[in-house]
């Protein structure tokens, strides 16, 4: 916080769950009531839930201030979010795909002023991966002044962030937590090895253990992809667990509602996917299970990181496959803990697996009647006309990709096969060559 108050760019990275937003946000407040106008931050954050928790600490640690602030997320209805920007709030906290939408529709507000620009989850804003910031954050980093304080944090240090501390100009304050572990002692992580087949009937056990033995506990269960989040809360439902979900295919408003009745304990169990998975902080959750093994170790930290949070115990649980022996590994080396084994009674989970495999069976069949595929390729086409191309013409595109793809391809193979032809003649004449030598040694002794 010091280094931040005397105008100093920063850079922080520690544990989730050690108070990352606190850090920023009072030195913000504090700055703030020495010189109240306009828009004098803006928090970027690369998920909407994370966006309104942010907002959320600024609007009780601001309140004596009678500080504004104005939330500017994908799924709210841009008129009235255009409406708060240009009443001038004090801050603005805002996913870049929405902000960069603002910026390019209208001009009805003014960035011009900003002292701070905070991104928090960092590394998530600036990777170049599935979800691409870049274009959104040229166009907001393209009306900001040059003159602002900048600050970074994020709980997983990317190679990416690394670069940034090494170039910048005016040399940031860096801070990052010392410890050989990248999660907090007071979470106890286990694993539990299981067949691709037992899985979800392991998760059942699990989750009906948990809330036998513990009535208060609220639980977090990860998967990897919306179908699947959505499937296993209707199987979850099935037997009788207060389940809601969360998931990018879900509309915002049932989102907000789904994980507000989850803070509030009107729901024990949220299935969700990984847009859960950074930031969000609620005091209840002891119990993270990961239903697949994350593919990057940050993903784990970022998930676990959702229990023991500010000194409170919690327990992480990854279900691991035949398959995910080399992730658990590689999540080891980058945690600097060994999980150890979560023991469960075999002869439990058996009981219950051929139930559990006709129910899924079924909630599955139930998906497929609501078109939940074909809502998908509804939204994939929603998504490319707002950014102004023809779906029809994107189709094309990757169908001709696809050919020429396969055409390398096949090309390459062939290509192969006559050098391993030319390495098998070569060979074949070596051996020839060496058996007429033989021959020829014999026939001279």
């Amino acid at each position: 916080m010091p280094p931040i108050l005397e105008g100093r760019d920063c850079m922080g990275c520690a544990k989730t769950g050690s108070g990352k937003t606190a850090a920023f946000v009072l030195p913000v407040v504090q700055k703030l009531s020495e010189d109240p106008y306009g828009i004098f931050c803006l928090v970027l954050t690369p998920t909407r839930e994370l966006a309104y928790q942010i907002a959320e600490q600024f609007r009780v640690l601001g309140k004596p201030l009678g500080l504004k602030d104005c939330i500017i997320v994908g799924g709210m209805d841009m008129v009235s979010q255009a409406l708060e920007l240009s009443k001038q709030p004090h801050v603005v906290v805002a996913t870049p795909g929405r902000l960069a939408d603002h910026i390019r529709s209208s001009d009805t507000f003014s960035m011009s002023r900003i002292q701070f620009l905070i991104m928090d989850e960092a590394d998530r804003l600036l990777e170049q991966g599935c979800t691409d910031f870049t274009k959104d954050l040229e166009t907001i980093l393209g009306i900001l002044p040059a003159k602002r304080q900048t600050l970074l944090f994020s709980a997983t240090l990317t190679d990416t962030l690394h670069d940034l501390k090494n170039i910048a100009m005016n040399k940031p304050f860096f801070w990052e937590s010392k410890s050989e572990t990248r999660t907090v002692e007071e979470l106890d992580q286990r694993y539990i090895l299981t067949p691709e087949k037992v899985k979800d009937a392991y998760l059942v056990h699990l989750i009906q253990k948990f809330t036998d033995e513990h009535d208060d506990w609220s639980i977090i269960v990860f998967t990897n992809t919306c179908k699947d989040c959505q499937i296993l809360t209707m199987m979850m439902r099935e037997f009788n667990f207060p389940t809601i979900s969360l998931h990018s295919r879900m509309k915002q408003k049932q989102r907000f509602a789904n994980l507000a009745m989850f803070k509030a304990s009107v729901y024990k169990l949220l299935i969700a996917t990984d847009v859960a998975s950074r930031g969000l902080d609620i005091p209840t959750v002891q119990v993270v299970i990961n239903h697949n093994t994350p593919g990057l170790p940050k993903i784990y930290i970022h998930r676990v990181g959702r229990t023991a949070r500010a000194g409170r115990n919690g327990v992480s649980i990854t279900l691991v496959t035949q398959y995910d022996i080399h992730l658990v590994q590689s999540i080891e080396a980058q945690i600097q803990t060994k999980l150890k084994e979560y023991p469960v009674v075999e002869k439990e989970v058996l009981k219950i697996l051929t139930q559990v495999n006709v129910t899924r069976r079924q909630c599955e069949i139930k998906l497929e009647s609501t078109d939940f595929d074909e809502k998908k390729e509804i939204y994939k086409r929603k998504e490319l006309i707002l950014e102004g191309k023809d779906p029809d013409l994107e189709a094309k595109r990757k169908a001709e990709l696809e050919k020429i793809r396969s055409h390398k391809k096949k090309f390459k193979l062939k290509i192969q096969e006559s050098i391993d032809k030319q390495k098998r003649g070569q060979l074949k004449k070596k051996l020839m060559k060496r058996k007429q030598m033989k021959k020829a040694g014999k026939t001279t002794a």
